[in-house]
């Protein structure tokens, strides 16, 4: 796989691929990341790449000329071009899946400044975003894709690390421990300790289940629940309700003394 990134600050990338996994999925020539400097493709004199909005308006808009000439200098027919905009659709775990088995050449142009010039979407085949808020640049938006897209392309980490990750399957993840067993009088579920798999395996899947209950709700909806699932969440939904019953009748017993 190979990932091309259009940017005005390639110096922001430095850490980002000489680091961690990305380094790794480098060096093992898992995947290809390169950086390409828009401004070296622009034609003003005085090498500008943006220019006041025509109609008046703050800030400066990203031309389409070096976008197109350093988009040109590396497209192919089979690359898919992405561009980094808040307006984009939602960049999520399953996107990062689909563009990994669907693309052998992704390019991710980094938006920047007040905005782009219109004229670049018809550049593009998609516009993406990482979250509702607005970045000073897509710079951090491609390192965001990027990460994400290659810790999925087989051998840059083994297949079962993340097939338990949250949003792998529209759950998020379950809690987990490391020694030591007991700190500072707080001990881990005695069950991680059993040594039998099956139960671990449930009480995972469960806590899962409640922390997206919890957490993101909203993850349900539109997922078939398996029969596990379905019972595991009844218990956790009884034991979420047991706490909010006891503290109410809790109250109503101190009323109850105060009258």
């Amino acid at each position: 796989m190979k990932i091309t990134i259009l940017t005005l600050f390639e110096e922001m990338f430095q850490g980002f691929m000489t680091t961690s996994i990305i380094k790794k999925a480098i060096l093992k020539n898992l995947v290809e990341i390169e950086t390409i400097d828009m401004r070296s493709f622009t034609k003003n004199k005085h090498t500008r790449v943006d220019d006041y909005p025509f109609g008046g308006g703050q800030g400066l808009v990203l031309m389409v000329q070096p976008v197109a000439d350093a988009l040109a200098s590396v497209k192919t027919p089979e690359s898919y071009v992405i561009l980094t905009s808040p307006t984009g659709n939602r960049f999520t775990q399953k996107t990062a899946r689909k563009l990994k088995e669907n693309h052998e050449h992704i390019i991710i142009i980094c938006g920047h400044y007040e905005g782009f010039d219109e004229r670049i979407l018809s550049l593009v085949d998609e516009e993406m975003s990482i979250g509702d808020f607005v970045l000073t640049g897509g710079e951090l938006a491609a390192m965001v894709m990027t990460d994400a897209i290659v810790r999925l392309v087989e051998g840059v980490i083994t297949e079962a690390s993340h097939l338990d990750e949250s949003f792998e399957n529209d759950l998020l993840e379950y809690p987990q421990y490391t020694r030591p067993a007991v700190y500072e009088g707080e001990a881990i579920p005695d069950v991680l300790l059993s040594g039998h798999h099956d139960n671990v395996r449930k009480w995972r899947l469960k806590e899962s289940l409640r922390k997206t209950w919890r957490v993101r709700p909203d993850l349900f909806h539109g997922r078939t629940l398996t029969k596990e699932e379905a019972e595991l969440l009844g218990e956790v939904l009884k034991e979420e309700a047991l706490p909010k019953a006891k503290k109410k009748e809790v109250v109503l017993k101190e009323e109850t003394k105060k009258d």
